[in-house]
């Protein structure tokens, strides 16, 4: 079983808020995950995004993929370039 790290979207029609959340490559995009760990806020200027960077970091270090979409959000936060000088 493999882990990604990646979005759930929840909110209402026309008005997205995703969940960054830890699953399995075979849930469906809004179905069961293992762990939430952040929320992403596209609506708000800038962009709200909200992380538990202990538990992303536990993830990453177990083999979880962050999506090409979590990735970005992930750098633009800075997380990625605290790890590498860590």
């Amino acid at each position: 079983m493999s882990v990604k790290i990646r979005l759930a979207r929840y909110g209402a029609k026309k008005k997205p808020y995703y969940r960054i959340v830890v699953a399995s490559t075979d849930a469906p995009r809004d179905g069961r995950f293992l762990e939430h760990i952040g929320t992403y806020d596209p609506l708000q200027k800038p962009a709200a995004v909200t992380l538990k960077r202990d538990r992303a970091e536990a993830w990453i270090e177990k083999g979880a993929v962050p999506s090409a979409t979590v990735r970005s959000i992930l750098k633009r936060e800075g997380f990625f370039s605290k790890t590498a000088n860590a």
